[in-house]
């Protein structure tokens, strides 16, 4: 499996699109979007540059996943940890909602996809929480792909805010402790109606996590590319998901066979 592994990493990028099983799609994509400010260092130019081009990548990949079958699919846009980059840089960053949703959400509408975003939005300025409750509120009726963007996100400080709230509901005594379990635990997290993931990509060439939806990929298949986020394409997507379909993914039970 991991020769074979070697040799879908290797293959050229615009072979893969064809061979997938439309049958064997994930339903939940989540995608640690990495690798803008070393994109910017390699071409000289400044890390908001990476951004910026990273920023014009999500349309490209939002689309592949729609069109592939891909029923959710979540981003990886701003960490909790993030706030320690240099104020500059921060301050970029969260100008690029306006821009990004102004362009961006036609296109949600026009393809019946609904946009979420989870994470404390309450840290953000009060100009880019309106418009990502509009973009929420305008697409919330649609019936497509769900497309889902982490903002000011942690894994851990989302599995604090459930158990907080778990434990409110044990004092009030609307909820017994005996009757916690995992089905409890999952519905008051940020994603209480999606599916856990299928399949978590992270692009760069780093292998970690990074406090990303630890409870959801508890049985997502890995898939790490060097491949920097502002250079990964559709061809690209369309090889982590033939990765995916090539995987023996047992969940904890015997092999399946392919």
């Amino acid at each position: 499996m991991l020769n074979l592994f070697k040799k879908i990493t290797q293959e050229p990028v615009d072979s893969f699109q064809d061979r997938l099983n439309k049958d064997d799609i994930p339903k939940h994509v989540a995608i640690i979007m990495d690798g803008n400010g070393r994109w910017a260092k390699q071409r000289g130019l400044p890390r908001t540059a990476g951004h910026k081009k990273g920023v014009g990548i999500i349309e490209s990949i939002v689309e592949a996943a729609g069109q592939t079958g891909v029923e959710m699919l979540t981003v990886y846009a701003f960490s909790t940890e993030n706030w320690n980059r240099p104020e500059d840089e921060i301050s970029y960053i969260m100008s690029l909602p306006e821009r990004f949703f102004a362009s961006f959400m036609p296109k949600v509408m026009e393809a019946n996809m609904q946009l979420r975003c989870i994470g404390d939005l309450s840290r953000l300025t009060p100009k880019v929480q309106t418009i990502i409750q509009d973009a929420m509120e305008q697409s919330a009726d649609n019936t497509g792909m769900i497309f889902n963007i982490a903002v000011n996100y942690g894994g851990r400080l989302e599995l604090v805010r459930a158990t907080q709230k778990i434990a409110q509901e044990v004092a009030k005594g609307t909820l017994a402790v005996e009757e916690i379990n995992e089905a409890i635990i999952g519905s008051h997290l940020y994603t209480p109606e999606l599916p856990d993931v299928e399949l978590l990509i992270r692009t760069s060439g780093e292998e970690r996590v990074s406090n990303f939806l630890l409870w959801q990929i508890a049985y997502a298949e890995f898939y790490f590319t060097d491949t920097l986020w502002p250079d990964f394409t559709p061809d690209e997507f369309h090889r982590a998901l033939y990765a995916y379909q090539n995987r023996d993914r047992r969940k904890g039970g015997l092999t399946q066979s392919k």
